[in-house]
């Protein structure tokens, strides 16, 4: 009988002790429903709640990241992504990384306002802002809730260079704000597309969408002017590492001129829920793929040291490293340099930049 299509990306809940996060038992009020008669377990709804934050700007001095601000519209990602690396951070709401991270999001539909008042304060000085970091900007939820358009408004009327990073199509609905900046030197989007096997996207991403419409968007983003980055991130040993060439090339036809990818990483919770998932999904090559991460990772499921947690060690990082810069000369990718303006930046007008001015 034929599997049917994941709804969710973890195959559990699990749990966390680093912040005394009590584990979470299969018929808890997470489930939102009990057992049908059947013993069978409904599907999870998703639930939003309103975060009032204080602040909106997140700063960040990693050596590995090119960026040094960051804004989450939301966070939990309905995507369902099993690696992200964002998971852990749902453990400081006394929630679980795993089904609850996918589940329980939670909405800051303050943040345009609260983005507003800190360009405005005195000595604030631009530099790219980062979307998608912690969090997809464009997950489903987007839709209704229009956060990550409300900070768009913000960023367009300043001049403010960003950079967004997503897995989702619907980024296309803001290429009005979008190409505008693009012809200023204000704006890049990355699409991010791990797999082009529909199969395993759905597997290991569930909610996110089909990778042709991913596709598609990059060609939607490139023809109206906005340069556009294929992050294939992570790359999965034994699972996704073989279409490396592929969705360079998929990813150059469609108009894309820069990509990047960064073998996975399995942060604190991540890496139990991540060992679940394959024994699920792919109890076949469950200990070949956590070999090679291991061999990536210095011995470990996870390297955090700044300078290889992104690109990791090893001959076995050496050979992705290699088909990656041949693949990318070959199709012409990462041949020029795009440096996004700061120099356009002018503080928000109205009263909360009055204020401030």
């Amino acid at each position: 009988m034929t599997k049917p299509r994941p709804v969710r990306g973890a195959t559990l809940n699990g749990e966390s002790t680093r912040f005394n996060l009590p584990q979470t038992e299969a018929d808890g009020d997470w489930l939102d429903a009990r057992t049908d008669v059947d013993g069978v377990v409904p599907r999870l709804r998703t639930t939003v709640t309103v975060e009032r934050a204080r602040t909106i700007i997140s700063r960040n001095a990693s050596p590995d990241v090119p960026f040094d601000r960051s804004i989450n519209p939301y966070r939990g990602c309905e995507h369902g992504c099993i690696y992200c690396f964002a998971r852990p951070s749902h453990a400081f709401h006394d929630l679980s990384p795993g089904l609850d991270f996918e589940t329980r999001l939670f909405a800051k539909p303050d943040a345009a306002e609260l983005l507003r008042a800190e360009l405005g304060k005195p000595g604030y000085a631009a530099r790219p802002m980062a979307l998608g970091t912690n969090t997809d900007p464009y997950q489903p939820i987007e839709a209704d809730w229009r956060i990550t358009r409300s900070i768009l408004e913000v960023l367009a009327e300043t001049d403010h260079p960003v950079t967004i990073t997503t897995k989702s199509d619907r980024v296309v609905r803001d290429i009005d704000l979008l190409a505008p900046m693009a012809a200023k030197r204000l704006a890049t989007v990355a699409m991010s597309i791990t797999s082009l096997d529909p199969k395993v996207a759905a597997t290991i991403e569930p909610r996110a969408p089909h990778p042709e419409r991913r596709l598609k968007a990059v060609r939607t983003l490139a023809d109206a002017g906005i340069p556009v980055f294929v992050s294939i991130s992570p790359v999965i040993p034994a699972i996704t590492d073989h279409e490396i060439e592929h969705l360079l090339a998929r990813a150059a036809e469609a108009g894309a001129t820069f990509a990047f990818f960064i073998p996975v990483r399995l942060p604190w919770e991540v890496a139990p829920l991540f060992r679940a998932w394959l024994d699920e999904h792919f109890p076949d090559r469950a200990g070949k793929v956590m070999a090679t991460i291991q061999s990536i990772r210095g011995g470990r499921d996870n390297d955090p040291g700044f300078g290889t947690r992104m690109k990791g060690q090893g001959p076995w990082a050496d050979l992705l490293q290699t088909r990656f810069a041949i693949a990318c000369r070959k199709h012409g990718l990462n041949t020029d340099r795009i440096g996004l303006r700061s120099d356009l930046f002018r503080p928000p007008r109205g009263p909360q930049g009055d204020l401030f001015a």
